[in-house]
């Protein structure tokens, strides 16, 4: 009998297909990197849960972290079977896995801490999916496109990538207030349509090895990196009576134990017939080297968006007339400069390298970019919008210029057997180090809190009349919390201080205390300055505006500064949409 026809070979529109499908595939991927950033508060409101209580830190984390700790483990398990079995096969089945559990996660009808515990579940199970579709993309794209051609394909694709975790900002704060479970939703019918187009239209164009599953390397890699990956996790939760976890016992060996089993696993990797990862790959200097560098730039880029959600949504929106609630989503928008630049240097920086090489592109952006954080770090803590959003634009165009050519750089280093597994350490190392950064920026912030927050905290709230024994309370908080109110768009001095506080107090501090101008002041250029009354009185002080020093009375149009000296009215407040 006549066995089945052989499979036609693509045609020359094949690869377009190739690339819109994957970039789909890799969008959506990223968006759920991010999207729970911003809707956080709406999806504990709605399951009933305070993710400020110290109780739920560790709620609140892995909610945000146990997609990025799958996504950084599987990848490249699943780049390796996907150079078994097929790598369009694995990408198809992600489209249908991260599909399924995105509508799981859409309609928990669980509350409370069993509520959260379920999202996070599917969390998990969602960036298995995720880790099919990240894993397999690239390699299925440089199967797809000549050589000349995949700088730009790869570049698009990255680009594509790395813009979804803005675009993820911007929905989050979009679709949360209007109902927290269309957070999941919205990926619904893009995984639909996209897993029905994958399975219809790709084709497997690679070289696929036989070969057997390699068992004790993806346990070993997996069990390593997650124990790694899960310390840092609780590094940063209090631990004790230290601001963080980076004493805890528990903490320390669960990290060392995490890198014994990676150590363990380049032993296996060295014994086996088939191994999950070649450890001799890492001889190509293009890979190792464009390797390390994605790690870099991924932590750089990592705690730059850490960093400016924090500052816009607790220090720069509510100082110019954005009340708590808002700033989620509008530091969402006020960040699109950044995207912006990532979307107009991508493509063009892919095409040019294919033309004129990888390295000056992937170098220039690289110092381009550096360049942009010693302009932050410049800034005023009350900057001008527009100064603002140029440095946003060139930091994006500088990542923009380096991605492309380093992602193609690395993929065009491979041998055409080993690409999906290359791929798939490619993406480990930019998804871990998006946990790193996490870890590494939110030691350093707490540590640099952790000396000035609680005497300024002490000294704000007693100025304003709260007393002393609870103003001390609220100071012996560990300033993660504080942390996790400026991220979330929550007003920590409200839910710090609870009713039974603001109730005691007049009217008139008690809304000075939790409007937008007490808290943004005490952690933007704390001690928060103090008046005092015509009646001798402390009295809430206005805004200081960046040349005001430390310790300074402002005006506050009741009274008298500390020199007794009248002071005028305050200027009005800006117009709650002025930048």
């Amino acid at each position: 009998m006549a066995g089945p026809p052989p499979r036609r070979a693509p045609g020359p529109r094949y690869k377009w297909v190739a690339l819109s499908n994957t970039t789909l595939g890799v969008l959506i991927a990223t968006i759920n990197m991010s999207v729970m950033l911003i809707a956080l508060p709406d999806i504990f409101r709605g399951i009933g849960v305070d993710p400020l209580r110290p109780g739920n830190t560790g709620l609140l984390l892995w909610l945000i972290m146990s997609y990025l700790v799958v996504t950084a483990v599987l990848v490249v398990s699943f780049g390796r079977l996907g150079d078994m079995y097929g790598r369009t096969r694995m990408y198809n089945l992600g489209f249908a896995v991260f599909t399924v559990f995105s509508v799981l996660l859409s309609v928990t009808w669980q509350h409370g801490t069993a509520g959260a515990l379920w999202l996070i579940a599917m969390r998990v199970l969602q960036g298995v999916g995720g880790a099919m579709l990240m894993a397999n993309s690239n390699a299925i794209l440089t199967d797809a496109f000549p050589a000349r051609q995949r700088g730009l394909a790869l570049g698009l694709n990255q680009v594509a990538g790395i813009t979804g975790s803005f675009v993820g900002l911007v929905l989050g704060g979009l679709l949360g207030p209007v109902n927290w479970r269309l957070v999941f939703l919205v990926s619904v019918p893009f995984g639909v349509f996209g897993t029905v187009w994958a399975y219809r239209k790709l084709r497997d164009t690679g070289v696929r090895p036989p070969a057997r599953p390699d068992w004790w390397g993806n346990l070993t890699f997996a069990a390593g990196l997650i124990a790694v990956l899960a310390g840092i996790t609780y590094g940063i939760q209090p631990y004790g009576g230290h601001t963080m976890g980076w004493s805890n016992p528990a903490v320390l060996a669960t990290m060392a134990g995490g890198v014994l089993l990676l150590a363990v696993f380049c032993v296996v990797e060295t014994r086996v017939p088939a191994p999950m990862f070649r450890l001799g790959l890492f001889r190509i200097r293009a890979f190792t080297a464009g390797n390390l560098a994605s790690l870099l730039a991924s932590l750089g880029r990592g705690g730059l968006m850490f960093l400016l959600i924090i500052w816009l949504q607790g220090i720069w929106l509510p100082r110019h007339g954005y009340g708590f609630t808002e700033t989620p989503l509008w530091a969402g928008i006020y960040m699109l400069p950044l995207t912006l630049g990532f979307l107009v240097a991508g493509p063009v920086s892919g095409w040019a390298s294919d033309r004129f090489g990888a390295r000056t592109f992937a170098t220039g952006g690289m110092l381009l970019a550096a360049g942009t954080f010693l302009a932050l770090q410049a800034l005023p803590v009350d900057f001008g919008y527009p100064s603002f959003a140029l440095i946003l634009l060139l930091n994006g165009i500088g990542m923009g210029l380096f991605a492309a050519p380093n992602r193609a750089a690395v993929m065009n280093s491979l041998p055409p057997d080993q690409r999906g597994v290359g791929a798939g350490i490619s993406t480990t190392f930019q998804n871990s180090a998006m946990v790193l950064s996490i870890g590494i920026f939110f030691s350093l912030m707490i540590a640099g809190l952790a000396g000035t927050l609680p005497r300024a905290l002490t000294s704000g709230l007693t100025a304003q009349g709260v007393p002393v024994a609870d103003a001390a309370k609220v100071a012996a908080l560990p300033p993660v919390g504080v942390l996790f109110a400026s991220l979330l768009g929550y007003n920590p001095v409200r839910t710090l201080l609870g009713p039974q506080v603001l109730d005691r107090l007049p009217p008139d501090r008690s809304a000075y205390l939790t409007g937008r101008e007490f808290f943004p002041q005490l952690i933007g250029q704390a001690p928060v300055p103090v008046t005092t009354t015509a009646a001798g009185k402390p009295g809430p002080a206005a805004a200081a505006g960046p040349g005001t020093p430390t310790g300074t009375a402002a005006p506050t149009g009741t009274g008298t500064a500390k020199t007794g000296a009248p002071s005028p009215p305050p200027p009005p407040p800006p117009h709650p949409r002025s930048p």
